[in-house]
């Protein structure tokens, strides 16, 4: 009896397993489905550059390195790098010999800090290098994207169109940003939980993240605006105001600008004019609005097979005017999903902003990257599908995204 007993005491449990929160259980397959995406993607386009080699002839600086993972800390990846290692250094623009394609100097400060600020705080917790922080911050951030994109998306068309739209998100045109030194993911995951926050009325966390949004990047501009917008129609509808209030739209529609007007203001200060930002841009980057005319330009020039515009990639260019004449269709199956206005007002605003700008043409698809929304419709069709249908899809567009969605971008263009 006493031996059974001692047996029974020193018999020891097995530790519980550690389990998901409920909520957190939904997010698996779309996170999942993103990452096998993604990573095989990366694989295929590390297997292309071996191939090719021709990163070990360019500088580091563009486009090359001493191995291939070196690509992805290139072009904007390098300033970002720079600034996270040794801050602004503002001042006034200064002039370039006529002649180029710039007409000034470059300087960081066109760069915003949200991103670089991160890499610099992870490098210093976690005692990685830079590169290693950047990548693992761009890494993380985009799983949260995906994750948002998710939350939105199952929100209007159910759980299966969100897991399908976080699969279309990791295999989108100019996708290879995204675990690269680049802000792209770091603003998806911003703006898809701002939308997210919108509708579900939480203004207060609305207000934050779009303040955030303007310490990222610029084009942060069309996100803000969209939620003043969603914030004002709250405000002034009488059914909406009485059950939301006046407040809490009101904080979110004057918090949400207070990062990219201080970012802005400190670079014009900082440079002697108040219009410094958008000079610095104009001049050292040829980025600037011009009503869609560059836009035109490229489309006329590339239905007759020549090249005689401002920063002509052939490839990139090609595939960017597939993206452009595909987004009428998808605007209009957008609509018809009658989506919410945030939205709405934020994705027409991005593409206007987007063809209205004189930038690199071949990367509009990296630009179109945060316009999320367009996902909405082709994500709620193809969630019709059976899975086997899905997996051979995403199967193939994995693949193939290491050519078009890394390579394309990083190897045959400017990303």
């Amino acid at each position: 009896m006493s031996t059974a007993q001692s047996n029974t005491a020193t018999t020891a449990e097995p530790a519980p397993r550690p389990r998901l929160p409920p909520a957190a259980r939904p997010y698996l397959p779309p996170l999942a489905l993103y990452g096998a995406a993604k990573l095989t993607g990366l694989l295929v386009f590390a297997w292309l550059l071996t191939s090719a080699g021709d990163y070990r002839t360019k500088d580091p600086r563009f486009g090359g390195g001493a191995h291939w993972w070196d690509v992805l800390s290139t072009w904007d990846g390098w300033w970002y790098l720079q600034v996270a290692q040794k801050g602004y250094h503002p001042e006034p623009l200064r002039p370039l010999a006529p002649g180029g394609q710039f007409s000034a100097e470059q300087n960081s400060v066109a760069f915003f800090p949200l991103y670089p600020g991160l890499v610099r705080a992870v490098s210093e917790v976690t005692g990685l290098g830079l590169y290693g922080a950047a990548i693992l911050v761009s890494v993380l951030c985009s799983f949260v994207a995906a994750a948002g994109i998710y939350a939105v998306i199952s929100l209007l068309a159910g759980a299966r169109a969100g897991t399908v739209a976080a699969g279309l998100w990791a295999a989108a045109p100019a996708a290879g940003v995204e675990w690269a030194v680049y802000t792209e993911s770091l603003f998806v995951a911003i703006a898809a939980w701002t939308c997210h926050a919108v509708m579900k009325r939480r203004w207060v966390a609305a207000g934050l993240l779009a303040f955030l949004s303007g310490l990222c990047r610029p084009t942060a501009a069309v996100l803000i605006g969209a939620v003043g917008l969603a914030a004002l129609v709250t405000v002034l509808r009488p059914d909406s105001r009485r059950e939301h209030g006046v407040a809490a739209p009101l904080y979110a529609a004057v918090a949400a600008p207070l990062g990219l007007l201080t970012y802005i203001a400190w670079v014009g200060w900082s440079m002697g004019g108040p219009g410094a930002y958008f000079s610095l841009q104009r001049e050292a980057w040829a980025h600037y609005f011009d009503f869609g005319a560059y836009t035109l330009d490229v489309l006329r020039n590339v239905a007759v097979g020549h090249g005689d515009y401002l920063f002509a990639y052939p490839v990139p260019d090609l595939i960017a005017v597939q993206v452009v004449v595909a987004l009428p269709f998808l605007v209009a199956l957008l609509l018809r999903q009658r989506p919410p206005l945030v939205l709405t007002a934020y994705t027409l605003a991005s593409i206007v902003t987007i063809l209205g700008t004189q930038q690199m043409f071949g990367n509009t698809p990296r630009y179109l990257l945060p316009v999320f929304p367009l996902l909405l419709a082709p994500a709620a069709a193809m969630s019709r599908l059976r899975w086997p249908a899905l997996a051979v899809f995403f199967s193939t567009a994995a693949v193939a995204s290491g050519w078009y969605a890394h390579y394309v971008i990083f190897e045959l263009g400017i990303p």
